[in-house]
């Protein structure tokens, strides 16, 4: 009977607590300038989640040039806990909790990119969208939070959002006491050599050999896969006006290699000279989908490929090795990847890039870097550096979707924890 009843207390108790620590939270959101925010579904393990609406301007050097909402989703567990920056780098369809946030037990905010999904001007003015504004719109959204958090930060992205975490760090060194790049590239030039080197050298020789061969061997029966590509895109509802469908299906060809290592294919997979149409083009849409390049994804990554062709660099296509069996593309020059809105053309302006790759190797303090062996976004990782407190991990066979904290070696978790905690003066749990 007692036990029961010291039980309901318990319960109650601590039902009151959670309670009131939300209520807590509520009033000090309500209490933030410019942010709406909506209840969500609540993560296991976590106290209360919220979606935001953060108010930014254009252009944070000039707030009369108008303002936007920056969509963001806070998980909150304990005003006691670090807080950890998701610095995506496009769209944050959802609220998630990422593997780094469970590994230092932290509260999270998720931060949705500038002028990807919801958080979008009225009118979309590409000269707003630059390295250095979206780098003031994290800190916007830091100075804000600390007020509620004033632990340890720590800011974190996959891909480019791990490039824009870089950034982030660079423009304002002093927001967050570590920084998370997971296989972000930063290249060092409009279009990055490092990547042709690295196709040309990753994996064995008879792998690339196997590429090459399937490469040709779509490109010379392009008459009886490309029907099949045209019947798949109607399928798909694939529109291809901005390029026509016989340049994207040259385009995912020569994709395909880029594709192949950064998501780790199996070279035993590729088909050989014998295949027929059907299993050739299963597989070529398998790894390099032409849908890549149609409309649609033209217009969900217009603001990517804008700033690859403004401010990151990115990756263009060898062409020389198919004369002959190339239509559409060029194989006197390599065709960019980098597929800017309406066919715009683009200025490409290198300061923040030039900038970042001189300060990293000097000042990049209490920074992790997490890349995969096969992935072709390795060719553009931030060079080691003997200068900086620092950590980089190249972890063998993992790609670009794999290189992540739960494929760690035990030494290589170890090695992780120890700086974590070091640098977070943190315990890290089991």
């Amino acid at each position: 009977m007692k036990k029961s009843i010291c039980t309901v207390l318990l319960i109650f108790g601590l039902s009151s607590f959670l309670n009131a620590q939300s209520e807590t939270l509520e009033q000090l959101l309500y209490e933030l300038p410019d942010v709406i925010f909506t209840k969500i579904e609540t993560p296991d393990n976590y106290e209360a989640a919220y979606e935001l609406k953060i108010k930014q301007p254009l252009d944070h050097k000039d707030p009369s040039k108008g303002y936007f909402y920056q969509r963001a989703y806070l998980s909150h567990k304990d005003f006691k806990l670090p807080t950890v920056m998701i610095t995506e780098g496009y769209t944050a369809i959802r609220n998630r909790v990422d593997e780094l946030t469970h590994f230092i037990d932290a509260n999270q905010l998720r931060i949705e990119h500038r002028y990807f999904g919801k958080s979008n001007p009225a009118e979309t003015d590409y000269q707003y969208l630059t390295l250095e504004q979206v780098a003031a719109d994290l800190h916007h959204i830091n100075t804000l939070f600390r007020n509620l958090y004033p632990i340890k930060w720590v800011s974190t992205g996959r891909s480019k959002g791990g490039a824009t975490t870089l950034f982030y760090r660079y423009f304002y060194p002093e927001d967050v006491d570590v920084s998370v790049n997971y296989v972000g590239p930063i290249n060092t030039s409009f279009e990055e050599q490092r990547v042709y080197k690295f196709l040309d050298t990753v994996g064995t020789a008879d792998c690339r050999k196997k590429i090459e061969k399937f490469q040709r061997h779509v490109l010379e029966n392009k008459d009886e896969i490309l029907p099949l590509m045209k019947a798949y895109s109607v399928g798909a509802k694939a529109n291809f006006t901005y390029q026509n469908i016989e340049k994207a299906f040259e385009f995912s060809v020569m994709e395909y290699p880029f594709s192949f290592w950064q998501y780790g294919s199996d070279c035993d997979s590729i088909p050989d000279e014998t295949a027929s149409a059907y299993d050739s083009f299963l597989y070529l849409t398998q790894v390099s989908d032409i849908t890549f390049f149609s409309d649609q994804t033209m217009t969900d990554y217009a603001s990517h490929y804008y700033q690859s062709a403004n401010e990151f660099g990115y990756y263009g296509y060898d062409t020389s090795k198919f004369k002959g069996l190339l239509d559409e593309l060029p194989t006197d020059k390599n065709p960019h990847a980098a597929f800017t809105p309406n066919h715009m053309k683009v200025p490409y302006n290198d300061k923040a890039l030039k900038g970042l790759n001189a300060w990293l190797p000097k000042h990049g303090n209490k920074i992790i870097h997490i890349y995969g062996t096969l992935d072709t976004w390795s060719a553009s990782a931030v060079p080691k550096s003997d200068k900086v407190d620092a950590l980089w991990f190249m972890m063998k066979g993992k790609h670009h979707g794999t290189a992540n904290i739960t494929e760690m070696t035990p030494s290589e978790r170890e090695k992780l924890t120890k700086a974590l905690e070091r640098w977070l003066n943190i315990k890290i749990g089991n």
